[in-house]
């Protein structure tokens, strides 16, 4: 029997149709956990004799990869493979696919959504009126503000038509996209400080590099201009998380809106008491209609390979 191990509770939890694509091909879904996420120390006493394998965010090291001994397809519940040992997969033979484009539009419009919650308090004030205040609580217009796309794919390119429809101008950094396409959208390209130094608010869209350390550690983070606002729904090691708590205390940045993290759940981390903070438990991608897309593109790549096919959509 073939058996696919799925370590993600979101994995076709608002369109039945991906499990029933598996289901079909008599791919033997099974999800350990139907509220909560696979604890990583489980992945290794559960992956001998898995044959496909459905992640989250879940860390797929070599030492995991090896304790595999029929996988045959590791696939990603999203874009970003930048937990999974692509490297020691393909020693193996086991093609690695996700989902590029799938939640590209849900993560841009709830990045949009992060910058004017953050912007005018908008979360502030709730918790405050659920409490009996009544605040009158005073933030900036975005038009005439200068966004800052660190990262210009598909997604930093739908947020910069946001933001644009807003009045805002944009800076775009993206050393592997050419200038002619920056500028095509009405951005400007411009070197990552320098959109440190000028953005009102700097929106990261890229992936983490393993082992490379934060991209903005406190250097860049002190860089950044005074009162600017530091949004992340892209991954939690690109930001020194420390540095950006203790620069949101001295007063140097004006807020910080988060959604990725460097461990999730978030923990003890000094952004739970630091102010103007808004913090999200990594939820940009979910919009019912990036789910159902998610899940389908996935699990069909899945059933190609168990059959015997290559994959639509390998990771590089």
């Amino acid at each position: 029997m073939t058996t696919t191990l799925i370590t993600t509770p979101t994995f076709s939890c608002h369109s039945p149709e991906p499990w029933r694509i598996l289901e079909r091909a008599g791919a033997g879904p099974v999800r350990p956990y139907e509220e909560t996420a696979l604890p990583g120390g489980e992945l290794r006493e559960r992956i001998g004799g898995v044959d496909a394998l459905v992640v989250g965010m879940d860390a797929v090291t070599a030492d995991v990869i090896d304790s595999a001994d029929r996988l045959k397809v590791i696939a990603k519940h999203g874009v970003g493979v930048d937990t999974i040992d692509v490297a020691a997969a393909r020693a193996r033979g086991i093609p690695v696919v996700c989902a590029p484009g799938s939640n590209s539009r849900a993560v841009a419009e709830f990045t949009f959504g992060l910058i004017l919650d953050a912007n005018r308090r908008i979360t502030a004030s709730h918790q405050r009126v659920a409490h009996g205040e009544w605040p009158k609580l005073f933030g900036p217009e975005l038009a005439g503000k200068t966004l800052a796309v660190v990262g210009f794919g598909r997604i930093g390119r739908l947020l910069t038509t946001y933001a644009l429809a807003f009045g805002m101008t944009v800076l775009a950094h993206d050393p592997y996209v050419d200038d002619a396409d920056i500028r095509a959208l009405d951005a400007s390209p411009a070197p990552l400080d320098d959109c440190l130094a000028r953005a009102d608010v700097v929106s990261l869209h890229l992936p983490a590099t393993p082992g490379a350390g934060p991209l903005l550690d406190r250097r860049r983070l002190a860089a950044m201009k005074p009162g600017a606002l530091l949004v992340n729904a892209a991954r939690g090691g690109l930001v020194d998380e420390e540095a950006l708590a203790a620069l949101l205390v001295e007063g140097h940045l004006g807020g910080a809106a988060l959604d990725a993290f460097a461990h999730e759940p978030l923990g003890d981390s000094p952004l739970r008491t630091a102010p103007n903070v808004l913090l999200t438990s990594h939820m940009a991608a979910c919009s019912h209609e990036a789910n159902r897309t998610m899940g389908e593109m996935i699990a069909e790549d899945v059933v190609r390979v168990l059959v015997g096919r290559p994959p639509l959509r390998p990771a590089h």
